[in-house]
């Protein structure tokens, strides 16, 4: 019998086997066309994808000489949205004070994607449909169906699900794995990173 270890390596393996690279590389040549034509890039996640979309501004930022942010890193304005405003409208308000537009994009990440019929992560369903309106590019890294992120997406990645007891687990560590290969995709990686430049 497997150890617990055992069983979630080899879910991972088989995540990995059925994972779909052709999003991946669409998503890479498009998020290049983005930063190539001067826009920003604004990653978008709730919980865990919060702390993803932290460290993966900086790795867009850094490596890729992309200009890119999150409204989770500013902790201060979106404790005062939600207070004051409501959750739903914390992420599209923070948008429109950045001045998103058709030359920008928005990358989320996230387990279902949004979805407003059962009042999920209302937030991003708000945020995508004002990136809509402005015309800016949208991209996704998500699990399970892929909600309304997977919809309006030029290009989202879903995460396979292999366990219906670990969808989370599963979908927030492989979104580390596919931003951690976007930012070393040679159509957006410009930086060489610092331990592979020390000899």
């Amino acid at each position: 019998m497997m150890s617990f270890s055992e069983s979630y390596i080899q879910e991972s393996l088989s995540l990995l086997k059925d994972l779909d690279t052709s999003p991946i590389e669409k998503m890479a040549h498009g998020l290049g066309r983005v930063r190539d034509q001067g826009g920003r890039l604004f990653i978008l996640g709730v919980g865990g994808s919060a702390g993803h979309a932290g460290h993966a501004v900086n790795d867009f930022r850094k490596i890729c000489g992309f200009e890119s942010y999150t409204p989770t890193d500013n902790v201060s304005e979106l404790t005062a949205r939600v207070n004051d405003e409501g959750w739903d409208t914390s992420f599209s308000e923070w948008l429109k004070v950045s001045r998103i537009n058709s030359k920008d994009a928005v990358l989320v990440f996230s387990v279902g994607g949004g979805n407003r019929e059962k009042n999920v992560s209302v937030n991003l369903v708000k945020a995508l449909e004002l990136s809509q309106q402005v015309g800016a590019a949208i991209f996704g890294i998500v699990g399970k169906d892929g909600g309304f992120t997977k919809t309006v997406s030029e290009s989202c990645v879903v995460i396979p699900s292999v366990s219906p007891d670990r969808v989370t687990p599963h979908t927030e560590g492989f979104c580390a794995v596919i931003w951690h290969l976007l930012v070393s995709h040679p159509s957006l990686k410009k930086s060489v990173t610092k331990w592979e430049s020390v000899k």
